[in-house]
């Protein structure tokens, strides 16, 4: 598959965009909760933020204290977003893909990534291009779709349901055959890569990360039962997975 570059297809963008400018939404109330709860104090640090998408987090971390802030993104439109709505004197944002990030010669004091290491093919060789960005005591603390969610290749519903449509459990099917997913989801031909628990440790470790936190997405019994339509099936499987790294010395 060729470096991914979806957010650039009109429906697609603007469905996500409309997606974020709601106040509930997985981004907003599970995954930027838990991301941002791993990561260290920020006060002059040298960020780097891989997929930066519209910018949001990349100006949180300018107000958090950073001192710069690169962000990165295929995505021209999502860039475009960025610039005009996530601006600040020490935000710089790039056009570029991902796996090119050997190109840029500055270290940094913490990398950070929201849900795109999901459209990478080759994960440990990802791993160890951050790697060889990062300052020797610095911090990578990164966010994926959980692999119980990309094992799901679309030839079935996600849940099993009663007759009135609710969930009763999470259908997992496939999940030990890794590689290329292309999937109705958001666009006709959705693509990306699912890969095991066990390979995302072990391309971490291959790349000398030493792995010190990792989290499942969670959310409250109350925002469950407030918005049962939207969150009903996360008491069933974690739509995330989050990790905090430091290189292995």
């Amino acid at each position: 598959m060729s470096k991914q570059n979806v957010y650039d297809n009109d429906k697609f963008f603007e469905n996500f965009r409309s997606s974020r400018m709601n106040d509930v939404n997985f981004n907003d109330c599970i995954e930027t909760p838990i991301l941002f709860g791993m990561l260290p104090d920020l006060h002059g640090k040298k960020v780097l933020d891989i997929g930066c998408g519209m910018g949001q987090h990349a100006k949180q971390y300018s107000d958090m204290g950073a001192a710069s802030v690169l962000g990165i993104d295929l995505s021209e439109k999502m860039l475009e977003y960025a610039k005009e709505h996530n601006s600040s004197t020490n935000v710089v944002y790039q056009r570029m893909a991902m796996e090119d990030i050997d190109a840029i010669s500055e270290m940094f004091d913490l990398v950070t990534s929201s849900l795109v290491f999901d459209y990478v093919e080759d994960f440990p060789g990802m791993m160890r291009k951050i790697h060889d960005r990062m300052k020797e005591d610095a911090e990578f603390v990164f966010s994926m779709s959980h692999p119980i969610v990309t094992a799901w290749d679309g030839v079935y519903d996600r849940y099993t349901r009663t007759e009135t449509g609710e969930r009763l459990y999470a259908n997992l099917r496939n999940y030990c055959k890794e590689g290329f997913r292309k999937v109705d989801w958001g666009i006709n031909g959705y693509e990306c890569y699912h890969r095991t628990v066990s390979s995302l440790i072990n391309g971490l470790i291959s790349a000398g990360f030493a792995i010190e936190e990792c989290q499942e997405a969670h959310i409250s019994d109350e925002m469950r039962e407030q918005y049962p339509a939207l969150f009903g099936g996360t008491i069933h499987r974690p739509e995330f997975i989050f990790f905090r790294c430091r290189i292995n010395n």
